[in-house]
């Protein structure tokens, strides 16, 4: 029977989602891409900040009396994650800078005071934190995880993973722009994904063909504010407290969305230096500077092209 191609849209993290899979019949269809947003649901409720019964929420809980917190399998893998980029980042990639955003408000046009900020980096350092696995402690009161920039990746993969299993060999999912396939269209065909100008929507830097692996980017268009003329992103330096500065956006091709992701978000944190550090990773990317400047190897000859 030949396959046909069938598309599901839902919404999860705040973030609109898709799922494009071939198969026979609709129901096959169906039954695979419901157990895909349900690990994705699952992934949502066990590591949401904004879920006062998750389990990142009871963790936090942890975190700011102070103390130790046995994580289960699951948790512990994320943990480990975590520390691993925030080692290959220099620090850079941390996951208690989320504290900072007590100090940011991107719904307004208004700065944060330096005083808050300078008290609230007092409360950022994954190093701070002592990790022997699968017991973490936190040894000064206050501190936080944020699982923001590695939970959507984690449940796209997840998702993927799981629509795999179940016989979506020919399949792609896309959570906010964070991008897995199960493997090729059904005629063999990679999946063209395009990838938009941060400054201009109507424009595309690149029509990347994807067979097998994941897209991610990361950039300064999703959550930001301007203040006299300047443009404030919600990427914040967990050394400064202040958004990330250099690079306006930064596509990367990974095997798995939570690599894609990750490398990403830490070279947009890197600012000038993100495209020198992304050339040594070995990992196929593009770029757009904050002055409108172009590069990466996964641009197309030429650069940038206006859709129509």
């Amino acid at each position: 029977m030949p396959l046909r191609l069938f598309d599901f849209t839902f919404t999860s993290m705040g973030c609109p989602g898709r799922i494009r899979l071939y198969a026979a019949e609709r129901g096959e269809a169906e039954s695979i891409a419901s157990a895909m947003m349900a690990e994705i649901a699952r992934i949502e409720a066990t590591y949401s900040r904004f879920r006062p019964e998750s389990a990142l929420s009871r963790l936090n809980e942890t975190a700011r009396l102070g103390g130790t917190a046995v994580l289960d399998a699951e948790m512990a893998g994320m943990v480990d994650y975590a520390f691993t980029c925030h080692r290959k980042s220099g620090g850079l990639f941390d996951v208690t800078a989320g504290c900072l955003r007590r100090a940011w408000d991107f719904g307004t046009a208004r700065l944060p005071d330096a005083r808050a900020i300078g008290d609230l980096l007092l409360l950022v350092g994954l190093d701070k934190l002592v990790w022997e696995p699968p017991r973490l402690t936190f040894p000064i009161p206050g501190m936080e995880l944020d699982f923001g920039g590695i939970g959507k990746e984690y449940a796209v993969d997840r998702a993927a993973e799981i629509g795999l299993a179940r016989g979506g060999r020919h399949g792609l999912i896309d959570l906010g722009g964070d991008i897995r396939v199960t493997g090729p269209q059904a005629d063999g065909a990679p999946w063209p994904v395009g990838i938009r100008h941060p400054r201009d929507p109507d424009t595309l830097l690149a029509c990347l063909p994807l067979a097998s692996g994941a897209i991610a980017t990361s950039g300064d268009y999703e959550r930001f504010i301007e203040v006299a003329g300047k443009r404030y992103c919600h990427i914040l330096d967990p050394r400064t407290g202040w958004p990330a500065r250099g690079l306006s956006a930064v596509t990367v091709l990974a095997g798995s969305c939570l690599v894609a992701g990750s490398v990403a978000t830490i070279a947009m944190l890197k600012g000038g230096g993100g495209p020198d550090w992304l050339r040594g990773l070995g990992l196929a990317h593009l770029w757009v500077d904050s002055l409108g400047g172009q590069g990466g190897d996964a641009l197309p000859p030429g650069g940038i092209k206006r859709e129509g």
